[in-house]
């Protein structure tokens, strides 16, 4: 979402910018100069409205986006239609009329790219929305639960790098985190379908050097058997339990390289490892055990891709409570 909103914000001082050098050497006073200028913000302005229309009504997961022609072409008959209504207003106005046109572009444009731009700032550095799609995280999280994330916890990150600086505290075991999924490539099926680009809440579970093995509802962490702890859900359901004749070095690089799951499927709730978690990555795990894709099936999630600390839920406000 930050990262859109600081692209809309960046195209729209750039076209603040340039509408005042226009102005600033009287270029605008050229009635097809200002027309051009006019029709390129309504355009603009209209395709980014459908594109964070796009994203924000489908969660913030860019993996369910999906290209429909017909939806295409109504969107450009749309904007093609407000071009030309916005051309032929300013095209043929008198000079009265094509000051207005231009003082309303220009105060939206300021007010869109400022508001854009603070937005992205506050979510690349402080708290970030978040909305739980999935069971995974019962009942410490439902479907339905509105979230803020502190992402200053963990330091603050500079945009389009993995770069972070001031950081508060370490990243703790118990810690529940988002994230962005761990998958290099659209093409790259995990959880029965691809995860690229989409967000994922889990518990971390394991640090960077732990050791990680899992025999039936326990887990043990180099070695030393895990407590119980209030938030862990299971079913009474029917346990899986094999022998692993695998090498553990080729165990541990199909795990590491996210395609374990192919190997042993389900089996992998009730029988992992051991693993060995790789210096730089955590390994995570849903609170509903039985029923979350995670580090079991996929693999560790590498320290660039931990967004920041779930903090509280602020909707519904029945719900409303700090995440520990």
């Amino acid at each position: 979402m930050e990262t859109r909103l600081f692209i809309i914000g960046a195209v729209m001082l750039a076209w603040a910018i340039t509408a005042k050098i226009l102005k600033k050497k009287n270029l605008l006073e050229n009635k097809f100069i200002f027309t051009a200028l006019h029709v390129i913000f309504i355009a603009t302005v209209t395709f980014l409205a459908f594109w964070l229309f796009d994203f924000v009504s489908n969660g913030g997961d860019v993996a369910m986006i999906e290209f429909s022609l017909t939806k295409t072409l109504i969107r450009a008959a749309i904007i093609i239609a407000f071009c030309i209504w916005g051309a032929v207003a300013s095209f043929k106005g008198d000079g009265k009329k094509r000051i207005k046109i231009f003082a309303k572009d220009y105060e939206w444009a300021d007010t869109i790219y400022f508001s854009a731009l603070l937005a992205a700032f506050v979510m690349f550095f402080f708290v970030q929305a978040f909305k739980i799609p999935s069971a995974s995280m019962r009942n410490t999280l439902i479907e339905g639960d509105h979230l803020f994330v502190n992402k200053a916890v963990y330091g603050f990150r500079i945009p389009l790098t993995s770069v972070r600086f001031g950081q508060f505290r370490d990243i703790k075991k118990g810690d529940v985190i988002i994230f962005a999924f761990p998958s290099t490539t659209k093409d790259q099926i995990n959880c029965g379908g691809p995860q690229f680009g989409r967000d994922y809440v889990k518990r971390i579970i394991a640090l960077p050097g732990d050791k990680v093995e899992i025999k039936g509802e326990q887990v043990f962490v180099n070695d030393i058997k895990q407590e119980h702890q209030s938030y862990e859900v299971f079913d009474a359901t029917e346990r899986y339990s094999f022998k692993n004749f695998e090498q553990q070095k080729e165990y541990q690089k199909k795990w590491e390289d996210m395609v374990l799951e192919n190997y042993y499927g389900m089996l992998l709730r009730d029988q992992f490892g051991p693993v060995i978690v790789p210096e730089g990555h955590y390994f995570v795990m849903g609170d509903n055990r039985d029923y979350s894709c995670d580090s079991r099936f996929w693999g560790p999630v590498p320290r660039e891709n931990i967004k920041g600390k779930v903090w509280f839920i602020h909707f519904p406000f029945s719900r409303a409570r700090f995440i520990k």
